[in-house]
């Protein structure tokens, strides 16, 4: 993966500084209602209840200030622009800073924690939290971080897998594998695959694991198509039509040539990978007879970013990619840069959205697990999005497809998460 692209994947899934490890959530929830709305407060609306009751905590010291004052200003903007009812408190970007602050703003008053960063940092306040029985809003997409009270907003392996398979399900599929890298997330995509399948009632997933390279990957991609099987009895016909020595066994030797290689014993192929892994994967995929539309190809949010997506496409036109919708980020975008004249940058909008929920639990009065966990949801900076009681963020994607010069929208995010796994 190219510096480039793991930057994005830092920003699109909110692992700045975190891992990807954890369990998933075993099934989808199910929500119903129109979600409460999250925009930019104004008016009456502006200034919490109580001065101090909303603590956010960020890193505006250290190697990630410039996102930490980012993200404080989009949680402002949730407020009206005012800081009002806000404590922000700089955790340094470590651990211990980030205790130490979630712990002085409770002593202070807060009701409700925003932030921190990453799963370490939230790991670290957790404890001080529950004790106080004070909610936290983390901004990691660490699923491991998730739990009763304490809420990973990023971009999780977990939400990207349900919607796809969903869709994959919708679009007749029901033969799920994986051809994932061996690392941490490769490793978060398989165990997300494998509970998204069960919970859509599909057959266990087939997943293999691989090593960057080419000598490394063909042995696996071989084996996961189940090449030998299916290209083994054509060739056999083609060496004994050969071997007649005759017109007709010529004739029936060019037919043969020509046939197609019968389909891999799947039809949905989950891929994580990008740029020039990417690249040599689909080309041993093309080898061994894996190919569209035989197999619809679904991989991650990664594919969004521009100079990554470029990468896939060339690989894998006509794929699948769950991922925000961009026509619910606009609003929020518009917004953001009407206020403080620069575009937002990545994880700004969860800034924005834990900030929003907050000013609605404050106007009910009620900073409760129920009201964070309310069953119809909140629709924020992109798009729906629900708390589940232990601790997880249930999304609404849309799915995309890749397309040369670009790609295109196929499936919207809902605007309601009605139904499980949309």
């Amino acid at each position: 993966m190219g510096v480039r692209a793991w930057l994005f994947l830092v920003s699109m899934l909110a692992l700045a500084g975190c891992a990807v490890s954890g369990p998933a959530p075993s099934s989808a929830p199910s929500f119903y209602g129109t979600p409460t709305r999250l925009k930019p407060a104004t008016g009456s609306a502006a200034v919490p209840v109580e001065t101090g009751q909303i603590a956010l905590l960020l890193p505006l010291s250290g190697p990630n200030a410039a996102r930490g004052a980012a993200m404080r200003q989009a949680a402002e903007l949730a407020l009206g622009g005012s800081t009002a009812g806000l404590d922000v408190r700089d955790t340094g970007g470590t651990p211990a800073g980030a205790a130490a602050a979630a712990g002085q703003a409770i002593s202070a008053g807060a009701r409700i924690v925003l932030g921190p960063l990453t799963a370490a940092e939230t790991g670290a306040v957790a404890p001080v939290a529950r004790r106080a029985d004070v909610p936290v809003l983390a901004f990691t997409s660490d699923p491991a971080q998730a739990r009763p009270g304490v809420w990973t907003l990023g971009l999780t392996p977990a939400e990207q897998v349900r919607r796809l398979v969903v869709a994959a399900r919708s679009d007749g599929r029901s033969r799920f594998a994986a051809l994932l890298p061996a690392n941490e997330f490769g490793r978060a995509m398989r165990e997300a695959l494998l509970a998204a399948a069960a919970s859509s009632g599909a057959p266990a997933p087939v997943v293999r694991l691989h090593e960057p390279g080419m000598r490394a990957m063909t042995p696996v991609v071989k084996e996961l198509a189940d090449y030998a099987a299916r290209r083994g009895p054509l060739d056999a016909k083609l060496r004994a039509a050969r071997a007649r020595h005759d017109a007709e066994g010529r004739q029936e030797a060019r037919d043969l040539a020509r046939a197609s290689v019968p389909p891999p014993p799947f039809d949905a192929l989950l891929l994580a990978d990008t740029g020039e892994e990417l690249d040599e994967l689909s080309s041993l995929l093309a080898y061994y007879d894996v190919a569209a539309p035989q197999v619809r190809f679904l991989g991650p949010a990664l594919w969004a970013d521009p100079a990554t997506r470029a990468a896939a496409t060339r690989a894998l036109a006509g794929a699948w990619y769950a991922a925000p919708d961009p026509d619910y980020r606009a609003g929020f975008v518009d917004a953001y840069q009407e206020k403080f004249g620069a575009t937002p940058p990545g994880l700004a909008d969860l800034a924005f959205d834990a900030a929003a929920i907050a000013r609605v639990l404050a106007q009910e009065g009620r900073f409760s697990n129920a009201s964070l966990t309310r069953s119809n949801g909140f629709a924020g900076a992109d798009g729906p999005l629900a708390l589940t009681p232990d601790g997880h963020v249930h999304r609404g994607l849309a799915i995309f497809e890749l397309k040369r010069g670009g790609s295109a929208l196929v499936d919207k995010a809902p605007r309601t998460l009605a139904a499980p796994g949309t």
